[in-house]
């Protein structure tokens, strides 16, 4: 794995003193921080702390954070959080989202949960096996003035004559930090499909806090795991706004990491929330329907048909396989995962017949 070396040292110094205060549970006891875990500045409006974890229950009195995970070497432990205030028992599960090939990092992770503002959390593990398991604490800060006001960037008004870009935040709204980058992007020489995700990342957030859930999954992915940049091309929040995700040119085809053995010919697209239980607003579908269509039209395809993919690998196709899936699919049809959430993924027929009309409509 390639290291960023600022963030790398300031948080490698700050486990380390953590270490020294005897933070590690085992089976049976809980420990508990003698001091407040404080978050320190990442760059800009981001704060956050990595802590080492163990077996058992692990009590922590921190400052402030908003989001927290978990990332380790190794086999996967189970883990759950609580709030220091109380209530029950959050599992957080394991990640799947994943970049192919070099940007690959050596740490696994669990998805990152937004909470709200914190202050203090429970951690239990169970599971042996893993190695170097931390817990992630962020706070993402303020949103930008420019997401305050809900500006947008939009495309060309001149009529179209194929499915137009819709209008989307870009990367200086949400506030990425170029810095934390690693690396340049890679492009795809083609497009086969499109792949919906969700964050699960919770649903109780506000418009404000959009911007922030965003820089603090880029500084989860590139911080803690290792990768180039935030995972996802684009991102749809729960009230239907469109944000730019991985750097590289919103319009190109830039290789993402969100779909395990399955980069390398397709664009993913993350709904900010968890959507297992949860049925999308309308909004979302149109920025969906809207986004798709673009993307499928400038490359030719059908949002409906289904295409032949050889995967590099993931726990469904092994590596070399070739797989026949739909041109526009959810998570789970290639990975080993509840992603994009159950309500999310009974509306992808209907969403591909929507996709299809518009292109029809432009064509």
């Amino acid at each position: 794995m390639r290291h960023v070396r600022t963030p790398r040292r300031r948080v490698h110094h700050l486990v380390a003193g953590v270490t020294a205060a005897g933070l590690l549970a085992f089976p049976g006891t809980a420990a508990s921080s003698p001091a407040p875990v404080r978050l320190a500045s990442d760059g800009g409006a981001v704060r956050s702390a990595e802590v080492p974890v163990g077996p058992g229950i692990t009590r922590l009195h921190t400052t402030t954070y908003s989001m927290v995970a978990a990332t380790w070497r190794g086999p996967a432990p189970r883990i759950s959080i609580r709030p220091a205030a109380g209530g029950g028992w959050e599992r957080l599960p394991v990640l799947h989202d994943a970049p192919d090939g070099p940007e690959a990092g050596a740490r696994s992770g669990t998805d990152l949960a937004w909470t709200g503002p914190q202050r203090g959390i429970e951690v239990r593990v169970r599971g042996r096996r893993a190695r170097d398991l931390r817990l992630v604490l962020i706070e993402p800060g303020e949103s930008t003035p420019a997401t305050t006001r809900g500006r947008a960037v939009a495309p060309s008004r001149a009529k179209p004559s194929s499915a137009p870009q819709p209008a989307m935040r870009s990367r200086k709204d949400w506030g990425a930090d170029g810095s934390w980058r690693n690396g340049k992007p890679r492009y795809l020489e083609r497009m086969k499909q499109v792949h919906l995700h969700h964050t699960a990342t919770g649903n109780d957030y506000r418009r404000k806090d959009v911007a922030g859930i965003i820089r603090g999954m880029y500084r989860y992915h590139t911080q803690s795991l290792g990768w180039f940049d935030i995972g996802y091309n684009f991102l749809v929040d729960k009230f239907g706004r469109t944000w730019v995700g991985r750097s590289g040119g919103p319009a190109r085809l830039v290789q993402g990491a969100h779909t395990l053995g399955f980069n390398h010919a397709s664009v993913g697209v993350a709904v900010i929330g968890n959507y297992e239980a949860k049925r999308p607003r309308d909004e979302v579908l149109k920025a969906l329907k809207r986004l798709a269509a673009w993307k499928f039209d400038r490359h030719d395809r059908d949002a409906r048909r289904q295409v032949f993919v050889r995967s590099t690998g993931s726990d469904q196709y092994r590596d070399g396989e070739r797989a026949r899936l739909p041109a526009f699919d959810g998570h789970r049809d290639t990975n080993d995962t509840a992603c994009p959430g159950q309500e999310l993924y009974e509306l992808l027929p209907a969403l591909r017949r929507r996709t299809q009309r518009r292109i029809d409509h432009f064509s």
